[in-house]
């Protein structure tokens, strides 16, 4: 018996199929059953009988009697990238191996409904959680989307976690001028899961990648129902719920589009930045020295003090932009030592304004700079971003450079 080999495990009277794979310790054989689960066995405690010798070959990746995809000209050329997360781990989900690869073959594997949407290129980036997503992994992704764009990618597609999918559609939509669509999407649920979103957000995502909207966009499911998917600018979206499948929302606004699954249509609400209509380039710098400080009454302000060495902090305000007034001689002393602090809002929605109460002229006096309604997040990226690239850090801060300001804040609802 050898890793890739189909087998039929007999245990303490329970009977089981699948594929072998890797197993941390010599003592135990690791499973892939059809259900997608794996099931790890004491070696001593079963009977192994192989089904089939090498249906999976976990070097190449290839399963025994698939074919090669045939290239058709009709249709647009959309690039996959992987970074990982719960979506990325569908390629291969059926065996659960290990290994690098992520072509073509790999992706319609996990997902036969992309078959015949797209002609695809597959790439990985990183495989890892989308909380161990960093600066350096954001800017080895632009660079992976430039050079697929470069070599006439129509559009393209990035897996990744869901946790902080925000903050790297933030990077990218700062870093990379793009003239293609470039969309980011990821599942809430895994594969084996008969709730799973996976494939319905990958179709959409795909679709999204031939539309006329050249902008970093996020797809997720846009509710409950498996109808549609919203489509949502990468620096005005966050995640607002932990497990729901709808868990991601254009805030303070409606999203941008949508993709309507069953019949593929796309369309969109607003203006956006259309195909080909800019010309591509990477601004990949960033300065890393950045943190965001959420402000909670009672805070004390030295807190804020052990990041005079930052060369900028994101401060997560209360209403209109506010912290305590203990606060506001630290925020002068950072300012004064040339770390750029810049106001945002814990609100959800709504911009910030440090000129209707004392406390904001104080802190305006001090050398805040106002976020506008960029969100938290958006805000902490989009700094490190002009720390790297912009001549004047107050200006670039003021400015909508990828759609992060609104031109107005108001209801929605």
């Amino acid at each position: 018996m050898n890793t890739g080999d189909r087998v039929r495990v007999e245990r303490g009277g329970d009977s089981f199929e699948g594929v072998v794979l890797p197993s941390s310790t010599p003592e135990h054989i690791v499973v892939k059953r059809e259900s997608g689960y794996n099931v790890g066995v004491d070696r001593e405690a079963a009977t192994v009988e192989v089904l089939e010798s090498g249906v999976y070959d976990i070097e190449t990746g290839e399963t025994e009697g698939e074919s090669a995809i045939e290239f058709d000209d009709d249709l647009p050329t959309v690039s996959l990238i992987s970074t990982g997360g719960t979506i990325a781990s569908t390629v291969d989900y059926r065996t659960g191996a290990v290994t690098a690869q992520f072509d073509a073959e790999d992706v319609l594997r996990a997902v036969p409904e992309l078959a015949g949407l797209a002609n695809y290129r597959g790439r990985v980036v990183a495989n890892i959680l989308s909380e161990n997503m960093t600066p350096k992994v954001w800017q080895e992704l632009a660079e992976a989307v430039h050079e697929e764009i470069e070599a006439g990618a129509d559009g393209v597609v990035v897996m990744h976690g869901t946790d902080t999918m925000q903050f790297t559609a933030s990077a990218l939509s700062f870093m990379l001028d793009t003239p293609v669509p470039v969309v980011f999407t990821g599942s809430q649920r895994s594969a084996d899961r008969p709730s799973s979103d996976n494939v319905m957000n990958a179709v959409c995502a795909v679709e999204a990648a031939k539309s006329d909207c050249a902008e970093v966009l996020v797809c997720m499911h846009a509710d409950e129902s498996d109808e549609r998917c919203a489509l949502h600018r990468g620096t005005r979206v966050r995640k607002n719920h932990t497990s729901r499948r709808d868990a991601f929302e254009t805030v303070g606004a409606n999203p941008l589009g949508e993709v309507v699954y069953e019949s593929r249509e796309v369309s969109f609400r607003r203006a956006y930045e259309e195909r080909g209509e800019t010309e591509l380039a990477l601004h990949p710098d960033l300065e890393e020295s950045v943190d965001l400080l959420k402000f909670t009454p009672g805070t004390d302000p030295e807190l804020l003090a052990t990041l005079s060495d930052r060369d900028g902090v994101v401060i997560e305000g209360t209403g209109l932009g506010h912290v305590n007034t203990a606060w506001i001689d630290t925020v002068e002393e950072l300012v004064d030592g040339g770390t750029h602090v810049v106001m945002t809002s814990q609100c959800i929605e709504g911009r910030v304004c440090d000129r209707v109460y004392d406390t904001g002229r104080d802190l305006l006096d001090a050398g805040v700079v106002e976020g506008e309604d960029t969100l938290p997040g958006t805000a902490m990226v989009k700094l490190m971003w002009v720390l790297a690239n912009a001549d004047s850090v107050a200006d670039a801060m003021s400015e909508s450079l990828a759609g992060e300001i609104q031109d107005r804040s108001t209801p929605w609802r």
